[in-house]
């Protein structure tokens, strides 16, 4: 029994100066991160362990009412990206491409592409990286029972995800945010 305690005891003060040393480790770096930075990995981490799809996890999906077309939910799409003031910059029909390359018909798959050039702008200004994120991007996909849905990556990991961004750049990101998932919202019930 003394040899457990004992044991048992060791493990604590172990754990406790891995803390220490992780919170003196960690503190400097996670001081200049984002207020958010720790609710919006949180929920990622809820949604992976939930489904243990890092895909889904990471992604909004908005499902189309019943009665739409591809083309409807386009022209939506569309329509609604010029009231916001976000540009259509072009799309890339993938079932196309796969019934190109095997010859055989696929699912209705296309991304098509958003962009606000002045946020952008200011992006590139800040860091080269995320170029990537550029231009935003909403997937329309059939699944394999038939139905619509819109994807489009989550972008408060890089609204939130580390270093807070300049006051001006978040704004206008959130801005960008939140159009793009309304778009999403708007298209997915056939609105203009």
């Amino acid at each position: 029994m003394s040899l457990i305690r004992n044991l048992l005891a060791v493990i604590g003060a172990l754990t406790l100066i891995a803390l220490l040393v992780a919170a003196i480790w960690l503190g400097p770096r996670l001081a200049s991160f984002d207020p958010e930075f720790l609710p919006t990995y949180s929920t990622f981490a809820a949604n992976l362990l939930e489904t243990g799809d890092p895909g889904g996890a990471m992604m909004w999906s908005v499902p189309v009412e019943e009665g739409l077309s591809p083309e409807e939910v386009i022209d939506s799409l569309k329509s609604l990206a010029t009231t916001h003031n976000l540009l259509y910059v072009g799309e890339s029909p993938f079932y196309q491409q796969v019934e190109a390359v095997t010859g055989e018909d696929y699912r209705y798959v296309n991304f098509l592409s958003f962009c606000d050039a002045q946020v952008g702008k200011m992006m590139l200004e800040y860091r080269n990286h995320y170029s990537g994120f550029m231009p935003c991007r909403i997937a329309l996909v059939e699944d394999r029972e038939g139905k619509l849905w819109l994807f489009s990556m989550n972008l408060d990991f890089m609204i939130y995800g580390g270093t807070e961004l300049p006051e001006a750049l978040k704004l206008s990101a959130i801005k960008v945010r939140d159009t793009l998932f309304g778009m999403m919202q708007g298209a997915a019930a056939g609105e203009f």
